[in-house]
Parts: C-alpha cells; sequence; structure tokens
C-alpha cells in the first residue's frame, strides 16, 4: 500500500486534568496535525487528492476544535469555568485532552466519520502540540487490513 499525509494547522485550549505542572491550567497550543491515509492508487496515481483530506478532516478540525477550548468530559472545574465565558466553543473529549489521547480520538472516531465512502484507510496521526513535542496514534496491520476504520475499499 501507498499512503499520503496532509497537514492542518489549528489553533485550541485546553487543560491537563491531573497534571503536576503547569499544564493543569488553561492553556493554548498552535498545534499541527498530520493525518496519513493508505489505500490501493487510483486510476490517477493517487491515495486521495489532498484537498479532499483538507475538506474532510480539515473542515471538521476547523468546526470543532479551531480557536475552541477541548476539555476532558469529567474535568467539572475546567467545564464550569468555559461555562461562564458567554458563546465559549467548547468540545468535550471522552479521555484527557493530551497530545496522545486527540490523536487516538482523531484516529479512531473523527478518521472513520469523515472518510466515510472515500474508499480510503486513515492509519495514522500524528499531532504536534508544540514545535518540539508530538503524539502519534496509528492502525495495527490487522486493523489496516480489515478496511473497518476509514471507508470501503473497493
Amino acid at each position: 500500500m501507498i499512503t499520503c499525509t496532509r497537514r492542518i494547522q489549528f489553533c485550541a485550549g485546553h487543560r491537563v486534568h491531573g497534571h503536576e505542572g503547569k499544564c493543569r491550567h488553561l492553556h493554548g497550543h498552535n498545534y499541527v496535525v498530520m493525518f496519513t491515509a493508505e489505500a490501493k492508487l487510483d486510476k490517477i496515481g493517487r491515495v486521495i487528492d489532498f484537498g479532499v483530506l483538507k475538506e474532510r478532516l480539515g473542515s471538521w478540525i476547523d468546526r470543532k476544535w479551531d480557536h475552541g477550548l477541548l476539555l476532558w468530559d469529567g474535568d467539572t472545574v475546567a467545564k464550569a469555568a468555559a461555562g461562564a465565558v458567554p458563546g465559549q466553543k467548547v468540545f468535550y473529549l471522552p479521555a484527557n485532552p493530551t497530545a496522545e489521547n486527540m490523536a487516538n480520538y482523531l484516529l479512531h472516531t473523527v478518521g472513520p466519520e469523515q472518510m466515510v465512502g472515500t474508499g480510503v484507510t486513515l492509519t495514522a496521526v500524528r499531532i504536534w502540540e508544540t514545535e518540539n513535542c508530538y503524539a502519534d496514534a496509528s492502525l495495527t496491520e490487522a486493523a489496516r487490513s480489515s478496511g473497518t476504520c476509514g471507508g470501503q475499499h473497493a
């Protein structure tokens, strides 16, 4: 199989619940996400048009995460703080919003939803929290070959 990767940038705030250092406070990052997709090449010789990745995955990020707060659904303190700001854009994750959990959520939840019908599988997500730090999430070989995470393989 051949892969292709699309880079998406966004800005968001978060708080790492239970963190022992300064990340326990609400703060923000300029994130960079690398979405890697895999499929047999189409008749043109592509995995997928890069614009389709931008449209499907980038627009989801724009709508849900960009210039918002990413909070763990169980973080009652941060939820109360966000609720005190009228109109605050908030996305509640089912896990603490670490880079690792964010990458995993994008790979296993957002990717399959957004790539349905493309015949392409999202196989890896790398999210840069800072220019020095990133986390990776990737599918196992068994999951990639089953085609269960992202679309209907033709």
